[in-house]
C-alpha cells in the first residue's frame, strides 16, 4: 500500500487551500480571536483527515471532539455527552442556571428538561471556562450524524464565539443536516485536480498502468481521494494493468465501504469480532469495549492486527479511522454476530448509570419480539422525547412492574 489517509503526501496532497484555512483558524485562536469553519464534502473527500491533521498542529491546544454516529440520533444530547465530559471539571464555575441546565442535559442529574437557551449559554460559558488556562480545539466530525439537540446547541455556542482562543471545526457531509451551520463560516473541500489525483493514484497503485485505465479511474473518481487512494483494495493489480476495470462503477461511498470490508475480512477471526463489537458501540469508551470483549472470550492481544490494517485506533478512545470503515463493518456482518456483540455490550453496560444505552444494547441483540423489552424500550423513548421537549420524567427506564 502507498500514501495512508492520514499521510500528508497522500490524503492532504492538493490542499493548500484549505490547510492554509485551518492553519490561520489555530493562528487565530493562538492570538486570542475566536475561529470556526465549517468544512463541507462528500463522504470520502477528507474532511476527517483534514481535522486529524488539524488536531496534530495544535501544539500547546487542549482539545476536544466528538464524531456523530446515525445510530445516536435519536439519543437526546449525546453527542454534547461525548464533547463536554472532558471540560466537567469547570462546570462548578458556571452560574447556577446554565450549571443546572447543563448537568440536567448531561445525564449528572434528575430534573426537568433543560431550556435549550441555558443550554446553549451553559456550553458557551463552558468552553469560555476551559479556555483561560491553554487554547482550546473543539473538533466535530459527521456533524449531520450528531442528534438534534447536541447539533443545536453546539451550533449556538458557535455563534457567539468572540474573542475565547477557541478553533472549532465542524464537518458536515454537503448537503446533509446543515440547516443548524448554515450562518457559520463554512470551506468546501472540492475533488481534486486532474493532476492531483494522478498523482495520488500512483503513489497508491504499484504496478504499472495503461494511460487510458488511468485516466479513467481518475475520471469516474471525480478527485476523491479516499477512493483512490483505496482502488488497490477493490481491484487486483491484473485488472488495473490489463485495462480490464469496468466503467460505471459503483458511487464512491459504496466502492469505498467495500475496500474497508475487503481489510476486515483478511483480519483473524478474533480480531473481527473485535471489531465488530468496537463498530456496534458508538461512544468509543475503551473500558466498555474491553468488558464486552472479554464476556465474549476475545483476547486482549486481538486489536493489534485491526490497527495494523488501518482501520482503527484503541486508546483512550476507540477510533475508526473514517466513518465509512465502521459502517462497512457493522452492516456487512451476518445479524447473528452483531447480535451477539450487542448482547455482550449490554451485559457490559451499567443499568443505573446508563440505562438508555443498555436497553438500546439488549434491543439490537434481540432475535424476536419481546414484550419485556418493549415496554423498556417505549419508556426510554417517552423519557428522551420529554427531555428534549422540556417535560421532566423519571430517570430510570427499568422495564415496568406487572
Amino acid at each position: 500500500m502507498g500514501a495512508s489517509l492520514a499521510d500528508p503526501r497522500g490524503g492532504l496532497r492538493g490542499r493548500h487551500r484549505e490547510l492554509t484555512a485551518l492553519r490561520q483558524a489555530l493562528a487565530d485562536a493562538r492570538a486570542g480571536t475566536s475561529a470556526v469553519v465549517v468544512l463541507r464534502g462528500e463522504a470520502g473527500i477528507g474532511k476527517t483527515t483534514l481535522l486529524s491533521y488539524l488536531s496534530a498542529q495544535a501544539a500547546g491546544f487542549a482539545s476536544i471532539s466528538v464524531t456523530g454516529v446515525e445510530s445516536e440520533m435519536a439519543l437526546p444530547y449525546a453527542g454534547l455527552h461525548q464533547l463536554c465530559t472532558p471540560l466537567l471539571g469547570e462546570l462548578p464555575r458556571l452560574p447556577g442556571p446554565q450549571r443546572e441546565a447543563l448537568s440536567i442535559a448531561l445525564g449528572l442529574r434528575a430534573g426537568d428538561a433543560p431550556n435549550p437557551f441555558l443550554a446553549g449559554l451553559a456550553m458557551l460559558s463552558l468552553l469560555a471556562a476551559a479556555a483561560e488556562r491553554r487554547p482550546l480545539l473543539c473538533l466535530v466530525d459527521d456533524a449531520h450524524w450528531l442528534d438534534p439537540e447536541s447539533l443545536r446547541v453546539i451550533a449556538f455556542a458557535a455563534r457567539r464565539l468572540l474573542a475565547e482562543p477557541i478553533a472549532m471545526l465542524l464537518a458536515i457531509r454537503s448537503p446533509d443536516g446543515d440547516r443548524e451551520l448554515t450562518e457559520l463560516p463554512g470551506l468546501t473541500v472540492e475533488g481534486l485536480t486532474d493532476g492531483d489525483a494522478r498523482d495520488l493514484l500512483a503513489s497508491a497503485v504499484h504496478v504499472p498502468l495503461d494511460p487510458r485505465v488511468r485516466d479513467r479511474v481518475v475520471a469516474e473518481a471525480h478527485g476523491n481521494p479516499m477512493a483512490l487512494l483505496l482502488l488497490p483494495y477493490t481491484v487486483t493489480p491484473a485488472d488495473l494493468a490489463g485495462g480490464l476495470r469496468p466503467a460505471g462503477r459503483r458511487p464512491v461511498t459504496e466502492e469505498v465501504e467495500a475496500a474497508f470490508y475487503q481489510r476486515f475480512r483478511q483480519l483473524p477471526a478474533d480480531s473481527r469480532r473485535l471489531l465488530v463489537t468496537a463498530a456496534a458501540e458508538p461512544t468509543g469508551d475503551p473500558n466498555l469495549l474491553w468488558r464486552a470483549a472479554d464476556r465474549q472470550g476475545i483476547p486482549a492481544d486481538a486489536g493489534a492486527a485491526a490497527e495494523a490494517a488501518g482501520l482503527v485506533e484503541f486508546g483512550t478512545a476507540v477510533r475508526f479511522h473514517h466513518p465509512l470503515a465502521r459502517s462497512a463493518v457493522y452492516r456487512n456482518t451476518p445479524a447473528p454476530e452483531r447480535r451477539a456483540a450487542h448482547r455482550a455490550l449490554a451485559e457490559a453496560t451499567d443499568q443505573d448509570t446508563d440505562p438508555d444505552r443498555r436497553a438500546w444494547h439488549r434491543a439490537q441483540a434481540a432475535a424476536r419480539p419481546d414484550g419485556t423489552l418493549a415496554a423498556t424500550l417505549e419508556e426510554c423513548a417517552r423519557r428522551a422525547q420529554d427531555r428534549a421537549a422540556g417535560r421532566p420524567r423519571p430517570r430510570s427506564c427499568a422495564a415496568p412492574r406487572n
